[in-house]
Formats: structure tokens, sequence, C-alpha cells
């Protein structure tokens, strides 16, 4: 009868089981994430080599000329050192981490989540996932505001895969798309477009594309070479937030 439970725990048949039961499920990127890992044992004695967390999202990347999801793992923590645990026990396993200040923002969509695995040889590792809402870093939110407040409305949000020139540590960099709906870009811009990379709490790189809308025969020539697009580096800091604002304006007027 071991033996048997043996082989039905090997293919994840009355083996450990496990549950991670998160402080709360919404955090700002930046924040310390809290929360405890339950396990239950199974029917037979089980040695589990470590228990991880893996932090991970999707993005979009293309793939014999057609575009297609991918998940991705952002970042992964290791909580234990090896345990056993008998039949039918439980223990509970605190833990924390740092959710790290470049993890992509959610807007309220299920894109990120948190794997929980119990490494166990032979066998194959239970496993739990819990999804959770990534708010931005109040310097993020700041840069957000400002571009709302100059007439633009967020009209999508998606993590797609870049070249390496506009990498930073992911394939991916997450691009917030506005389209003007008042103020003095209306009418003049058909949208901009913002690669977002969190450096740290206190500094943001920003890649910008601005869209020209076409005016005349020349503007659409240019639009249909796609040369009325023009794309700008832009860096904020906590020191130089507060000019981000009139930085973007004269950045926009000029292209505009």
């Amino acid at each position: 009868m071991s033996m048997f439970k043996k082989m039905l725990a090997s293919v994840g048949i009355g083996g450990a089981k496990v549950d991670t039961i998160l402080e709360r499920d919404q955090y700002t990127a930046g924040e310390k994430v809290q929360g405890l890992v339950n396990i239950t044992g199974g029917n037979i004695e089980q040695q589990i080599d470590s228990i991880y967390l893996r932090l991970s999202t999707t993005y979009t990347r293309e793939a014999d000329d057609k575009k297609v999801t991918a998940s991705y793992t952002l970042d992964q923590f290791q909580i234990t050192d090896p345990i056993h645990i008998q039949p039918g026990e439980k223990k509970e396993v605190p833990f924390s981490f740092v959710l790290p200040i470049d993890t992509p923002i959610t807007f309220g969509m299920k894109k990120v989540w948190i794997d929980t695995g119990l490494d166990i040889k032979n066998s194959i590792d239970p496993g739990d996932t819990d999804y959770i809402q990534v708010l931005p870093s109040t310097l993020v939110a700041s840069i957000l505001d400002n571009i709302q407040q100059m007439g633009f409305r967020l009209r999508q949000v998606e993590c797609e895969e870049v070249s390496r020139r506009y990498r930073n540590r992911y394939p991916f960099a997450q691009q917030l798309e506005f389209i003007p709906v008042s103020g003095p870009y209306y009418r003049k811009l058909d949208e901009l477009e913002f690669l977002l990379f969190p450096v740290s709490e206190t500094s943001v790189d920003l890649v910008i594309e601005i869209d020209r809308k076409a005016r005349g025969l020349a503007g659409l020539f240019s639009e249909a070479l796609d040369m009325d697009e023009t794309i700008v580096r832009m860096t904020v800091t906590s020191q130089n937030a507060a000019s981000f604002a009139s930085d973007l304006q004269t950045l926009l007027t000029k292209y505009s």
C-alpha cells in the first residue's frame, strides 16, 4: 500500500497540497507583499526541497507573422529551506518580498499573478495561483495624471515585445496609448504612446511616440510612410516631476 501511495503522490494524487493567502490582492509597484503559504500533508510523508513564489505576467510578441500571448516570469523567490511534512500535517510558512518597481501596472486587468510551488523530487509539484492588482508608484501616477489633465484619455494598455534598443530588464515594455479628447492637441494629434520603464521609486524612463494628424497632401504622404511619427526619450525623476507637464507640453507643441 505504501508503494502504491508513493506512486499516486508522484503523479499528484494524494500528495501535499498548497494554498497561499495574500495579505491583500492590491499592491503598489515597489511595495512589500506579505502572506502565508499553507501546506497540508497528503497520504505519505514527503520532503519539500523548497517552496517558491513566482511573479509572472503576460505580453504580446510576434511569431510567424502573428501576434501571440506569452507568459513571462518577472521574478522568483525561494521562501524556505528543505522541510518534511507528515501525512495530514499542516504547516504555515510566512513570507514577504518586494514587488519589483517595474512590475506592469494592471489597470484593473488580471494580468499579473503569483504562482506558489512545492519542489518535491519525483513528484508533480502542487501549485497555487493568485492574481493581484498592481497600482502605479507615486511618480508614475503623477505622470499619468498630468497627461490626462492635458486633455488625453487612456485608450489602451499592453505589454508588448520591443527591440533590444528599448529593452530594460524584460523582453517587453508596457505601452500606454492616449488619444486627445479635449484641449490644445485635440484634432492635432492622432495619439500619444508611451513606453514606460520605471527605474526606481524616484526615476522613470519614457519613450514617447507622437503621432501627428495628416494635413493636406504632404501630410497624407507622410502618414502613409509613417513619417508623421516622432519618437523622443525622456527621464522623469522626483526632482523634475513638477516640470513634467510643461516639458511635455513644449515637446507636443514642437511636434504637433
